[in-house]
């Protein structure tokens, strides 16, 4: 049965992660620290090993999802690649940063995180997308309706930005999505639906790197990897199709309710221990 929850949990946290932009971490870790409190093969789970199992299952949920947004030509090459040159290496050291983190003290951080990106979001609509300049990156996309929306960012901003997103994955193993699809809409003006697509290849590419160095390092359960990767390779495709069926302002309603009940529920079990 306890098996059967983790097969679920891979589907569920991918396809929510899929459609929005989050790579599904943030789901899988918070869910498998939780389930140790009531679980026999769970009992006794690490932040690390929670995190470093996570982040393997990030690149087939980023890979599934990233497949899926190419058919909907959704995915901005560019720009994914800029923000990975961040990230990537920011990924790296959230993994150094990650080895010696106790469980409470990760939970209570990792809940503050998830309720200062949902306060972001909220925030969103009093925040005016920064200037673009002649000299950085502008981009035009289409919509399906045919409208035409203009967006863009310079290097020197996003990059730094990119590498701190890069640095909370390797910590968190969360991928990322959850501070940099709010960047990008926020900051950058991105269309949310391209925001989420763009991430979700960022974040194939970055877990590539932040798994790696886990699984180094000893920190990725093998059992719970299988147990949890037909999920998310499903839940990714599911989580994309959906995506494209929900508004803009939908997307990130779901994605800030979503946050703060994740992180309140962290925090309270980081300070009680239960």
């Amino acid at each position: 049965m306890e098996w059967l929850v983790l097969v679920v949990l891979g589907l569920f946290a991918a396809m929510l992660g899929s459609v929005m932009g989050l790579g599904g971490g943030i789901i899988i870790v918070p869910a498998l620290m939780l389930l140790g409190n009531y679980s026999t093969i769970l009992n006794g789970i690490t932040p690390q090993v929670a995190v470093g199992t996570s982040l393997l299952i990030m690149i087939f949920t980023g890979l599934s999802s990233t497949l899926a947004y190419l058919k909907q030509k959704t995915v901005d090459f560019k720009s994914a690649l800029i923000f990975f040159s961040g990230s990537g290496p920011g990924a790296l050291f959230g993994v150094w940063l990650n080895k010696g983190i106790q469980t409470d003290p990760f939970l209570i951080l990792f809940g503050i995180f998830i309720v200062i990106v949902s306060f972001i979001l909220m925030m969103r609509k009093h925040i005016k997308p920064l200037r673009r300049r002649p000299n950085g990156v502008n981009r035009i996309y289409i919509t399906q309706q045919g409208n035409t929306i203009e967006y863009g960012y310079q290097r020197i901003i996003a990059i730094p930005i990119a590498f701190f997103v890069g640095t909370c994955s390797g910590l968190f193993g969360i991928g990322g999505g959850s501070l940099m699809v709010p960047a990008m809409i926020i900051l950058f003006g991105f269309p949310p639906h391209l925001a989420v697509a763009t991430s979700m290849m960022m974040i194939f590419l970055s877990s590539i790197l932040s798994s790696a160095s886990h699984i180094a390092l000893g920190n990725v359960d093998w059992l719970y990897a299988l147990a949890l990767l037909p999920g998310a390779w499903f839940g990714g495709q599911l989580g994309a199709l959906i995506n494209r069926k929900l508004a803009s302002e939908t997307v990130v309603n779901l994605l800030r309710i979503f946050l703060v009940i994740i992180g309140i529920r962290l925090i309270y079990q980081g300070i009680t221990g239960s």
